[in-house]
């Protein structure tokens, strides 16, 4: 698909300037503060989702590449990096806030290219990714405070937070830059090094990122990336024993994997994994907007996100209609190319994605669910899809696995007690959005929906200092603003007596 003519996007001359940018080199990894080639000189190939055709090649990281990486890692947090005091760490994260937004424009187009979300939403990553930096900048003093404990005038114990070491990330490809910069934030912020491995389908902005990182003049070894695929780079970064803190965004399958090999070595995990969160729709809720939301969160990002609500659980009363109007506006959702400003829903990422969420299409009709408009393939070329809704029932496969594309089932319940039973009746628990005027009913679902994060009357509006995480197959642990700390550093707890207390004397 052709990028529309258009005033608000990014100028059609600079992306091609990028994307020859991004076709004329084999991208390194990072380590050290210096972009290398990989140890084994072999290389991977990225493509553009919007026509399956090779954007860039990288170096295809392996065990050695982990081994430098992490070494470089724990060297800085030894004698760089973690002896810096917060003030400068602070410094430097708010500088590398402000490089995010000076190269903005490369950096969305290089998303858009990449990973094929689209520009009005990737603009808003970018935003975020600076951000998460400038906001962990004002962690980076007080994220250490601690606590006092004086016991009568004979004892004074407190408490100090210090950084873990090397944090491992592992990211995902429908978000990358945003995702990863969610975590690697908090980690310098608290005094940690990284080392980042992005996904293999999306991983151009973790180059840039480095870019970034060298622009900013880190300390050699702060940050550091090793691009690949899990099993040959992911799966040596977690079981590497420099690297006390793995930390995944990521599919449940492969959370699950994350987390047995790293139980050798006890390593301290964060995992935010897969969802299949309920939007629960009541007779009495302002119907227009819960359906502006529910169409937002399920079809923006192209459908892969992780916090959708690929079901939404609706009263039998207002059934009907909510079909009918989901139905309108799904079949006017505009699919096009991610950099076109225009562009509502963009290409899936992989050719390989694009065939599993059909495939789903196709085991919802098996099943019996009633497919009411899209699902079907858009165009030959690249990884377009035409929105889909379906109306079904729980049990469904559609209903019960992570599909993660723009695949939205909708289920009938009749009174509250039923819509708390089947929005409970998965084995994820990521996110959840409730709709009702009735005060105390909203109250009551909140606290009995088994979810990390319940929404009320509202989509998923992201407030940084609040946790973010899941509960059941959604993950593991709770991030952002203070929750963070948890994870990213050790807290050390420090007793002095203030007089000669009483020693037993054994032995003597």
């Amino acid at each position: 698909m052709k990028i529309s003519d258009t005033t608000q996007g990014i100028r059609p001359e600079f992306i091609e300037q990028v994307r020859q940018k991004l076709a004329s080199r084999t991208f390194e990894h990072y380590v050290g503060g210096q972009f290398v080639a990989g140890a084994r000189g072999e290389v991977f190939e990225t493509l553009d989702p919007a026509t399956n055709r090779v954007l860039a090649r990288a170096y295809r990281g392996h065990a050695e590449d982990v081994e430098k990486a992490a070494r470089a890692a724990h060297e800085s947090f030894k004698t760089g990096w973690g002896r810096l005091k917060a003030r400068e760490r602070k410094k430097y994260l708010l500088k590398i806030a402000g490089l995010i937004e000076k190269h903005g424009d490369e950096l969305a187009t290089i998303e858009c290219l990449d990973a094929g979300q689209v520009l009005k939403i990737v603009r808003g990553q970018i935003a975020r990714t600076a951000e998460n930096f400038s906001f962990y900048a004002d962690w980076a003093e007080k994220a250490m405070d601690g606590r006092t404990y004086p016991v009568d005038a004979e004892w004074v114990y407190y408490t100090v937070r210090v950084p873990v070491g090397v944090c491992g990330i592992i990211t995902p490809w429908n978000a990358p830059m945003m995702l990863s910069t969610w975590r690697i934030a908090p980690a310098l912020a608290t005094g940690n090094t990284v080392v980042l491995k992005p996904a293999e389908w999306s991983p151009l902005t973790a180059w840039k990122l480095a870019e970034i990182m060298q622009e900013a003049d880190l300390p050699p070894g702060t940050f550091n990336v090793v691009q690949g695929f899990g099993e040959e780079a992911g799966a040596p970064l977690v079981a590497h024993p420099l690297v006390p803190l793995i930390t995944l965004t990521g599919e449940t399958t492969t959370g699950s994997i994350v987390m047995k090999n790293a139980a050798e070595q006890l390593k301290r995990l964060s995992l935010e994994l897969g969802g299949k969160s309920p939007a629960v729709i009541f007779e009495d809720a302002d119907l227009e907007r819960a359906i502006d939301a529910t169409v937002f969160q399920i079809y923006s990002f192209n459908g892969e996100r992780c916090t959708a609500n690929s079901r939404a659980l609706v009263q039998e009363s207002v059934l009907e209609e909510f079909v009918a109007r989901v139905a309108e506006r799904a079949a006017r959702v505009r699919v096009g190319h991610p950099l076109d400003p225009e562009t509502e829903v963009g290409p899936l990422i992989h050719p390989e994605h694009l065939e599993r969420v059909l495939g789903y299409v196709r085991i919802g009709q098996e099943e019996g669910a009633r497919r009411v408009v899209g699902g079907e393939r858009v165009g030959s070329e690249g990884n377009y899809m035409r929105p889909a809704l379906f109306v079904g029932e729980n049990h469904m496969r559609i209903a019960q696995e992570e599909i993660f594309g723009p695949v939205l089932t909708v289920i009938p319940f009749k009174d509250e007690a039923d819509a708390l039973a089947k929005a409970n009746d998965v084995k994820y628990g990521l996110a959840a959005y409730v709709w009702t005027r009735d005060v105390a009913r909203a109250h009551r679902m909140g606290l009995a929906l088994e979810s990390g994060m319940t929404w009320i009357n509202s989509h998923n509006v992201r407030h940084l200092p609040t946790p973010f995480g899941g509960v059941k197959f959604s993950g593991t642990h709770r991030e952002g603003g203070e929750y963070s700390l948890e994870f990213y550093t050790e807290i050390k707890s420090i007793a002095v007596p203030l007089g000669e207390h009483p020693i037993p004397k054994f032995g003597k």
